[in-house]
């Protein structure tokens, strides 16, 4: 099995193609059908049902897509480390929900770049399932999110709670309007929207992260619930306007990495991001 086969196999996948993959990979369609027959000779398992159509995965194809971005990922890791110049001891990778990237990650990462210019990092975004599955595999150091999920040799650590206010673009427009756009932030977040708007109807639009929220009612007019530190910009430059006596929700916000990492210079980072937390809370509250 070499790095080539998975990418190919990760290829026909997506495209539903072997002609399509050729051509996404610019070789011919017998080499892709070349690498995909040495990876099923290897695996000992047909990867995909070949048809008129085009291909689909079988399910040991299912179960293998896992593994092969994961050891994709893995490889481009390693070259990541390995390549790195002799003025870096070390490099660590974090990861976020997007939410998280407004403001105080990138107030964090220029803070560890200040503090400890010889850390290189590596910055992400995901959603918590893909976080929490990177974090368990061990391809990233550090994730926060809101909704963690506990798994025996991961550390879930409570880092600061999130204050989400309401934002419209007409704070004179009886609320609820027609144009609310509900940002989906979690059982958390449902539980005490629910329980403060028990006869709301179910809003026409939702999405799942709160960026998206803001660009559609900034686009079309219309309201949503975002953390405070995202809505302060909004609200100072003429954007979005807060919208009078209504409710604040808290939405925690939580750390997770594994007990069993064997970076050295993981509780160094740790110990940054609780301490840029502690300046979140202060500024927001």
């Amino acid at each position: 099995m070499d790095i080539n086969q998975i990418r190919t196999f990760l290829a026909v996948a997506a495209n539903g193609s072997f002609f399509e993959a050729a051509t996404r990979l610019h070789v011919t369609q017998s080499t892709v059908s070349s690498r995909i027959q040495g990876l099923e000779a290897y695996l000992g398992a047909t990867l995909f049902v070949r048809n008129r159509s085009g291909a689909a995965l079988t399910p040991a194809g299912k179960r293998f897509m896992h593994h092969a971005k994961s050891i994709l990922l893995t490889l481009d890791q390693a070259r990541h480390d390995v390549g790195l110049p002799s003025r870096y001891r070390a490099s660590i990778t974090i990861g976020a929900r997007i939410a998280l990237w407004e403001i105080f990650l990138p107030r964090w990462a220029g803070e560890m770049r200040r503090t400890a210019p010889d850390i290189s990092i590596r910055s992400e975004i995901g959603f918590e399932d893909d976080l929490m599955r990177r974090v368990i595999e061990g391809t990233m150091d550090v994730a926060l999110m809101y909704t963690p999920q506990h798994s025996a040799g991961i550390h879930v650590q409570h880092l600061f709670d999130e204050t989400l206010v309401l934002l419209t673009t007409n704070p004179e427009k009886p609320w609820p309007d027609e144009n609310y756009v509900y940002v989906d932030w979690g059982p958390a977040f449902y539980a005490q929207h629910s329980s403060s708007y028990p006869d709301l109807e179910r809003p026409a639009q939702v999405v799942n992260i709160g960026w998206l929220g803001v660009q559609i009612i900034i686009s079309n007019g219309g309201s949503c619930f975002i953390p405070v530190r995202m809505a302060e910009p909004l609200i100072r430059s003429g954007q979005l306007y807060h919208m009078p006596d209504s409710p604040e929700f808290k939405l925690p916000a939580y750390m997770v990495y594994s007990l069993n990492s064997d970076s050295m210079v993981l509780e160094q980072v740790l110990d940054s991001l609780r301490a840029q937390a502690v300046i979140e809370q202060k500024t927001y509250q």
